[in-house]
């Protein structure tokens, strides 16, 4: 009897090690998860900040965008949940054929390696490993530490002030409803210096927001040692050099996160 070798389907989609299958490719895929988003934005040096912002992009505001979430009833992972730190700035893309506004991602750290495998390879989003701390809430103050192996590289506090309602509500929904995470997917060369595979990619997302509090905001990044973070210390390092020149926006939101995984697209 002759074997039967695996060979991928070609309207399914895989991750790595692909030879024990993968799923068959839904572009209409939705990734949902109830969501607790702590968001603060702060004013940087422009200079500093357009280092980490590659050619063919614009930085329109010289201002980092901090947050820290917790994913829970997740539905691609049957109900888990995660937490994450996302870190970007705001910038319009002009390619060839393509321009838009959106958040360029500097680094996503995420404590599960599920989410982390799918975002590099298959969004081009940038993420590694963190361990982080789930929100200590003492109302009205509310805090989460980063880690990596022990050492804390980032504290966020914020200092509720009361709830966002009306027509700022209104606003925020919108601003949160729908947002451009742009991403740079990249696989290096094997045995040799370069890119195999170096492209933009748009991945469509948002959160509908149901409840929102404005309040104080701070957050503190402490430089790594190689010793302390070999693989991670250059990037923390990098992030902590920016100055925080005032926080422009803090605000802990509630609700429901949507991500159009399948829905990605290079953009060029």
């Amino acid at each position: 009897m002759e074997n039967i070798m695996f060979r991928p389907q070609d309207d399914f989609t895989y991750l790595m090690p692909v030879h024990f299958g993968g799923g068959k490719f839904d572009p209409e895929t939705l990734v949902t998860q109830k969501a607790t988003a702590l968001s603060l934005s702060y004013e940087t040096e422009r200079d500093l900040l357009e280092n980490y912002i590659p050619e063919g992009f614009e930085l329109l505001v010289p201002e980092v965008q901090v947050a820290f979430n917790k994913f829970t009833e997740i539905n691609w992972l049957h109900g888990g949940q995660y937490n994450l730190i996302n870190v970007a700035a705001p910038v319009r893309f002009h390619g060839k054929k393509d321009e838009l506004d959106g958040a360029y991602t500097l680094v996503v750290w995420e404590n599960k390696t599920a989410p982390i495998l799918g975002g590099r390879e298959q969004t081009g989003i940038p993420k590694i490993y963190a361990d982080i701390e789930d929100l200590h809430i003492v109302r009205p103050h509310y805090a989460t530490t980063v880690s990596y192996e022990g050492n804390t590289f980032l504290n966020m506090d914020f200092e509720a002030a009361g709830s966002i309602t009306g027509q700022d509500l209104d606003a925020l929904k919108s601003q949160f409803l729908s947002m451009n995470t742009l991403g740079w997917r990249y696989i290096p060369k094997v045995g040799a210096p370069g890119a195999e595979l170096s492209q933009f990619v748009l991945y469509p997302q948002g959160m509908e927001v149901e409840t929102a509090e404005i309040g104080k905001g701070s957050l503190k990044w402490t430089e790594l040692t190689p010793m302390q973070s070999p693989a991670q210390y250059y990037i923390v390092n990098s992030l902590a050099a920016l100055p925080i020149k005032r926080v422009t926006q803090a605000v802990l939101v509630e609700g429901r996160a949507v991500l159009r995984a399948m829905g990605a697209r290079v953009i060029e």
